[in-house]
């Protein structure tokens, strides 16, 4: 079996220990070759080549935004349900929600661990699993998708970056806080159109999403549609009211432990096949975690079983 050791260097958690002892480990199990990126959309290309060779499996060890890269690059050769190779994620990243939504374990020795046990499950059973993912027309989301707030929120997070400024879960908890309060005294802009139902005006903003939970706040889950998985359609939660007092109480359902989230000025939905997103006004988007500019349409498409996933199966998480 040939597989590629994607590293990240710069990724949040990633370290020089943590890289030698996930190749020395899929080294007694595989043929490997390590690359590391050096430059933004480097992922891409890496998970393109690796689709038109004969690379079996792509080892990321990086945050969620290389790993959406990697997926990219392969859809690009291969398309969705018959694209190749397989994808496996050692978590690197500060919140790794795709990993984790996977029941990968966020530390990347436990990964690890996990990794090369599932690759030699896979000489015992010889299939994958399979994931759905999310086309959004110009792009692949793997987890999540945003408009309006949540667009301004990865955009004010990629500018601190930016200036050297490190990403942590406190710091994305302040900015978006303070993204909200702006955004309270904005109109709503949004219209959500989904299928065999009248559109929906005067919404806020729009998260979509393809796994649950939707994020994390360091340990803890961050719930907006808690029956989405990878196996299900699409979940939106969209709201209507910019109320403080609201949509605090919104946020502690975020939180619970067993989430019940519903509210008056709550739109949701957890299975959707697709979702067209409009504005009135270019406003800020983002796919998985990474700032993709103004837009003033989106639309949202649940592909199932897209992707070849090194993972446990759906059952067992």
């Amino acid at each position: 079996m040939r597989a590629v050791l994607i590293v990240n260097p710069n990724a949040t958690s990633t370290t020089p220990a943590t890289r030698d002892l996930l190749a020395h480990a899929l080294e007694s199990r595989v043929k490997l070759t390590v690359v590391h990126t050096d430059h933004r959309g480097h992922a891409v290309e890496i998970g393109r080549d690796a689709a038109a060779g004969d690379v079996d499996v792509l080892i990321v060890h990086g945050g969620d935004g290389t790993v959406n890269e990697v997926v990219n690059g392969i859809l690009e050769v291969g398309g969705p349900g018959v694209a190749k190779p397989a994808v496996g994620v050692v978590p690197g990243g500060s919140a790794n929600v795709f990993a984790r939504a996977l029941g990968i374990s966020p530390d990347p020795i436990e990964a690890t661990n996990q990794l090369v046990d599932l690759l030699s499950a896979y000489r015992r059973r010889k299939t994958w699993r399979r994931i759905g993912l999310m086309d959004c027309g110009e792009r692949w989301a793997v987890f999540t998708a945003g408009m309006g707030v949540d667009g301004d929120v990865v955009a004010a997070v990629e500018a601190q970056r930016a200036k050297g400024r490190k990403v942590t879960a406190s710091r994305y908890i302040r900015v978006a806080i303070r993204e909200m309060l702006a955004s309270a005294r904005k109109d709503p802009l949004l219209t959500l159109h989904m299928p065999d139902r009248e559109p929906i005006e005067g919404v806020h903003f729009a998260f979509v999403s393809n796994s649950s939970p939707w994020t994390y706040a360091n340990t803890r889950p961050v719930w907006t549609n808690p029956t989405t998985t990878f196996e299900t359609g699409l979940g939106v939660f969209a709201i209507t009211s910019m109320n403080v007092w609201a949509n605090l109480g919104l946020v502690r359902k975020m939180l619970a432990r067993r989430p019940r989230i519903d509210a008056r000025h709550l739109i949701r939905d957890d299975d959707l096949s697709q979702l067209t997103v409009t504005s009135s006004t270019p406003v800020a988007c983002q796919i998985d975690g990474d700032y993709l500019g103004l837009r003033e349409t989106m639309t949202f498409t649940a592909v199932r079983d897209a992707l070849a996933v090194v993972a446990p199966p759906a059952n067992k998480l």
